[in-house]
């Protein structure tokens, strides 16, 4: 027996009768009626696994890898002002930025609005196939992979930030106007996607077919 498969063996609460609530996170004793759980804390159904995560989790995912591209080759925001109109994709701002000289700003807001969403997509594809084909490699870092997912999953709305920031400070009628574009839009969609995906997915999945082993080989 590998050291993952003691580890599902020991920590597996579902293995000794308890669940736990996916809204307030209290641990409860499945009862043995057979009948729909509720938590007694707050009332939220319980199971032992999210219900139909893994499909929940790819529709939220597939919808975030279509948008991903519109979300950086469309105008992020337009500006007009008494010498012109002008509009500014994600990629184009980080240009501006780097050959104006503000260098450390260019380079992280291509890592926050181009390279961590990017990550994120494949990182959480690539979770949801290695569930899907019950893989048993790994599985301590891909809960890590899942955890820093889920971590870093907001700071990817810097650029959405700083647009509103800038819509709601310049917004001098006659003089200059500032205004969200439709790169704007389908990058903020994209965000909330990867988001809802990285919540759909039940990261103990990730860990059910090293118990499922340790099962066949205690028979």
């Amino acid at each position: 027996m590998n050291a993952a498969a003691d580890t599902a063996r020991q920590f597996g609460a579902a293995r000794v009768g308890l669940l736990s609530c996916h809204a307030c996170g209290l641990v409860s004793r499945a009862g043995g009626t057979g009948g729909a759980l509720a938590c007694p804390r707050c009332g939220e159904h319980l199971h032992r696994r999210k219900p139909n995560s893994v499909a929940r989790a790819w529709a939220f995912l597939i919808a975030a890898a279509i948008l991903y591209l519109p979300a950086n080759l469309l105008p992020v925001m337009h500006t007009r002002s008494l010498f012109g109109a002008q509009s500014d994709t994600i990629m184009s701002g980080v240009v501006f930025l780097w050959t104006s000289g503000s260098w450390p700003l260019a380079v992280l807001v291509f890592f926050a609005s181009v390279t961590v969403p990017l990550l994120k997509l494949i990182a959480l594809a690539v979770l949801l196939i290695s569930v899907q084909r019950r893989s048993r490699l790994l599985p301590l870092e891909r809960t890590r992979v899942y955890r820093m997912v889920e971590f870093i999953g907001r700071w990817s709305m810097l650029d959405i930030y700083v647009i509103t920031i800038l819509v709601a400070l310049v917004h001098m009628q006659g003089l200059m106007e500032i205004a969200a574009g439709a790169g704007a839009v389908a990058f903020g969609a994209v965000v909330v996607l990867t988001i809802l995906a990285a919540e759909a997915f039940d990261p103990r999945l990730i860990w059910d077919p090293l118990e499922e082993e340790h099962d066949r080989n205690a028979a």
